[in-house]
């Protein structure tokens, strides 16, 4: 049977509108508590069907002992520092070339952005195939740690 009127549109002005006694709708107690509470006792069906993934460890994570990280270098922010990395003695003048050490710097990769036209022999654990061009192009050196 289809109902003509809606319940609650009937019971507008009694005094609890349906719900039994005046204490059946108060607090969160009659719902079964707060936010994500008995999601795992009286709210277990709903957990089910909405998230099921909520219980449980999901995938893998990596050791961080095995994670390197890498800090890299441009070499036309090493071109552009150089005179200042002389004066502090960060690098060094071998004859028409500057010597840098990149490691002293804090940097463990060089990377090939930028242009270089000065003669610089480079130390590092590693460089990018475009920097070691880059770097014999104009006459200087790429050496790997």
């Amino acid at each position: 049977m289809i109902r003509q009127k809606r319940k609650i549109t009937k019971q507008r002005g009694t005094r609890t509108n349906g719900g039994g006694v005046v204490k059946n709708r108060r607090g969160y107690g009659n719902k079964g508590g707060r936010g994500k509470a008995g999601s795992g006792k009286q709210h277990w069906t709903r957990t089910v069907i909405e998230n099921k993934n909520y219980f449980g460890k999901h995938g893998f994570k990596r050791p961080q002992k095995m994670i390197k990280k890498v800090n890299p270098v441009n070499i036309s922010y090493l071109e552009d520092q150089c005179d200042v990395l002389i004066e502090k003695g960060l690098a060094s003048e071998e004859g028409d070339s500057i010597v840098i050490d990149v490691t002293d710097l804090g940097y463990n990769k060089v990377l090939a952005k930028g242009n270089i036209s000065k003669k610089l022999v480079i130390k590092s654990p590693k460089f990018s195939e475009s920097a070691k061009f880059k770097i014999e192009e104009a006459g200087g050196e790429a050496v790997e740690l």
